[in-house]
């Protein structure tokens, strides 16, 4: 960190740096998380840094971007070949610029969850056009008791391996558009840390459930690969993020899985027990005030992780060491407070 400090000391903050050595160690770490079973597919929404993302894509083991918006992967697809949306879209005008431009529509795959996503898409571009790739959406929730109770996110309504095959089978049936993979993100197992703090009965509980859902959805997601298989054939079946990739790379069916934050090595990962990545990104922020003579304010608030607001998705005060956020005030939106024993010793203008 003092290293980093040195080479910023004259910028004008808030700015952001990455050490890529961290970033590069990170990046081979995950590799190796996968066993060489499965290639990894760069979520771009994690770097957000279209240098960062030719960095990464020429390592081996990479292979493949998972983009979040498509006038994003539009952009991606200028110079990448393979680019993924992780969410159906609704934007117009970029389904317009797909349609209009077979070397993009070669590139790039939409993400559905529903004929009537085909619909739109039709509907808005028609059918004289190029061949428009599509992925599957399938569900990786747990559901107990017969649906009542939903463990994980909300994503996609194709839940169980007849509904992945009916969905296959219209888009195998309709023109202008090509059936190319199945994705299924668990984010009740890659999106919560396993080691949280406080109670050990909770953490217990926690792990419990991601055990449950985890084999039930190697079950599931094997069944329903292999019905969408009797349909048409897959180029690729993605699964997983950072957080899950050693345990998603490992069931038979899985070809790749995403990831990015992983890259970063945020502070989220201190909550896990099976990856633990360099931190190598940082949000420069620069000391505005002085409340009291144990308190600097800075301007701005830093990143804040998805998902529900917690202590583990905050920001994590890395730089001068002995530094915390106020629990108060955590990190706002316009300035954070900072406290500890470095807090005294910080004057206006030095960077946090």
């Amino acid at each position: 960190m003092a290293r980093l400090n040195r080479a910023t000391e004259h910028l004008d903050p808030p700015f952001a740096v990455v050490d890529l050595d961290a970033f590069d160690a990170n990046a081979a770490d995950l590799t190796r998380c996968t066993g060489g079973r499965a290639t990894i597919r760069l979520a771009s929404k994690s770097l957000r840094s279209r240098a960062l993302i030719r960095w990464a894509v020429r390592r081996e083991g990479y292979k493949g971007i998972l983009a979040f918006t498509l006038p994003e992967a539009l952009w991606l697809a200028e110079e990448h070949e393979d680019v993924v949306i992780g969410y159906p879209t609704t934007d117009r005008a970029a389904l317009r610029q797909l349609a209009a431009d077979e070397r993009a529509a070669s590139r790039i795959t939409l993400m559905i969850d529903s004929i009537g996503q085909l619909d739109f898409i039709d509907e808005t571009v028609g059918t004289s056009r190029p061949a428009i790739r599509v992925c599957i959406d399938l569900d990786a929730s747990l559901e107990l008791a017969g649906g009542r109770i939903h463990l994980g996110p909300y994503r996609s309504p194709v839940h169980t391996p007849r509904q992945a095959a009916v969905l296959a089978h219209a888009i195998q049936i309709r023109a202008g558009f090509h059936l190319s993979g199945v994705m299924s993100y668990e984010g009740q197992i890659a999106g919560l840390g396993d080691n949280q703090p406080g109670s050990a009965l909770k953490r217990a509980a926690m792990r419990a459930m991601q055990r449950l859902s985890a084999n039930e959805l190697a079950d599931r997601r094997a069944a329903a690969v292999a019905a969408v298989e009797a349909v048409a054939p897959l180029e690729f079946v993605n699964g997983g993020v950072t957080g899950s990739i050693e345990q998603t790379s490992a069931e038979h069916v899985i070809t790749e899985v995403g990831a990015g934050s992983g890259l970063y090595g945020p502070g989220l990962f201190d909550f896990y027990r099976h990856f633990h990545p360099r931190p190598a990104a940082y949000f420069v922020m620069s000391v505005v005030r002085r409340p009291t003579t144990r308190i600097a304010t800075v301007l701005g608030g830093g990143w804040i992780a998805s998902g529900p607001t917690g202590a583990d998705r905050q920001p994590t005060v890395s730089w001068p060491q002995g530094l915390r956020t106020n629990p108060m005030e955590g990190a706002g939106e316009v300035q954070t407070p900072v406290l500890g024993r470095a807090a005294h010793g910080l004057r206006l203008g030095e960077h946090v």
